[in-house]
Order: structure tokens, then C-alpha cells, then sequence
């Protein structure tokens, strides 16, 4: 599969939920998402992904340099993405409460989600606070009621694949 046609499989999937794993020396992390985009800045493959400032995940992003997103092909992580998506790594192992395995990366020192899956490997090069005063007001007042707004990675797609 050429990296547009994986990048189209991948936008349909991400609205039901993928993981972003992180790495912080040796603990690993993840969490769900469902918001991104990927595509090509200065000649390169990029995904830009947003975590909000509370999450436990933004300690290891701003520290680390790269990250892995797993995107399921079926429901079978439907239940380990509704967790993750709603416990704290602060409180808890995500990935051993899941039953969750891994695998090691091809191109960075992040581990993998092993299901089936499509798996994006990215090298962080840029990272973007948002601020309520570059912010439209309509997007503060749907989605950033009590603040907690996003900084968005900007990394460089490594290597991607699918995990049958």
C-alpha cells in the first residue's frame, strides 16, 4: 500500500479511535485519540496529533522524540480504546489494565500496539500550544469550556505498515 492510500484507510479509522503510544525512558503510555491530520509539509510525510495539556501523555511528548499511532482494523480494541481514552497514565498502567502486548518499533524507539492494525512510526519536529487568543471563539465554546486546550506534534511518518 503507497502512504496515500494507507493515509486515507487511516483518517476513516481515527474518528473511531487509535492509540498513541509514548515513551518516557522506559515507561511506556498510551492513550486514544480521535482527532489528526496527516499529509506533507517541507517535502516530507507528516502526522500532526493533538494531546491536551492534562494528559499524562504530554510529559512524555514534550520529553521524547517520537511516538507510534496503532489504528485498529476491527472492533476487537473497542473496549482497551474506551479505556484508554478515559483513564489517566498518572493513576494507572493503561496497557497491563488492558491486557494490552507490544512489539517493537521498525524505525523508533516507541513500542507498537500489537492487534491488527494499520501502525504509523513518527519522529516529533515541531510542536504548537494553542492559545485562547489565536483560538476562534466559536471552537473555545465547543470544544475548550474548561480550557485544557491541545498542543499539536508535528512529526515527520517514519515508517508505516499494516499488523495482521
Amino acid at each position: 500500500m503507497d502512504l496515500n492510500d494507507f493515509i486515507k484507510k487511516a483518517v476513516e479509522i481515527l474518528p473511531k479511535g487509535a492509540f498513541l503510544t509514548t515513551k518516557d525512558n522506559e515507561t511506556v503510555n498510551t492513550m486514544t485519540i480521535g482527532w489528526g491530520s496527516f499529509g506533507f509539509q517541507w517535502g516530507v510525510p507528516v502526522a500532526t496529533v493533538m494531546v491536551r495539556e492534562s494528559r499524562h501523555s504530554k510529559i512524555a511528548m514534550d520529553k521524547g522524540c517520537d511516538f507510534t499511532l496503532t489504528f485498529p482494523l476491527d472492533d476487537s480494541m473497542k473496549t482497551a480504546l474506551g479505556y484508554c481514552g478515559q483513564k489517566s497514565g498518572k493513576d494507572t498502567d493503561k496497557i497491563a489494565d488492558c491486557g494490552l502486548k507490544l512489539i517493537p518499533a521498525k524505525e523508533v524507539s516507541t513500542p507498537v500496539i500489537d492487534c491488527k492494525s494499520l501502525v504509523m512510526e513518527c519522529k516529533i519536529f515541531a510542536s504548537t500550544p494553542m492559545t485562547e487568543e489565536l483560538t476562534c471563539k466559536e471552537i473555545l465554546d465547543k470544544w475548550y469550556k474548561s480550557g485544557d486546550l491541545h498542543t499539536m506534534y508535528h512529526a515527520k511518518i517514519t515508517g508505516f505498515y499494516e499488523l495482521s
